[in-house]
């Protein structure tokens, strides 16, 4: 068994409204030494053997991931030693 682990993004020129609402939030906690929140998301899919990037990257195309105003990073792993 593989393991895919994708992290989803918006891409830098997509105003990240969520991130901002989150720096807001801790600056008023008192956590002003942050500068900047992206928010995301994170997949992980447990895979057939077999199964390989070109599948899961159609995968996050097709699906998982908006690709106008998302990017995606894909780790594969052996499920077994993750």
């Amino acid at each position: 068994m593989a393991r895919a682990r994708i992290t989803i993004r918006l891409k830098p020129t997509v105003l990240d409204t969520q991130g901002a609402v989150v720096k807001t939030a801790l600056h008023s906690l008192g956590f002003d030494g942050v500068l900047d929140v992206h928010m995301g998301k994170s997949i992980q899919l447990d895979l057939e053997a077999g199964v390989g990037r070109s599948e899961v990257e159609a995968m996050c195309r097709q699906l998982l991931a908006n690709p106008v105003i998302e990017d995606f990073e894909i780790e594969l792993t052996d499920g077994a030693n993750a």
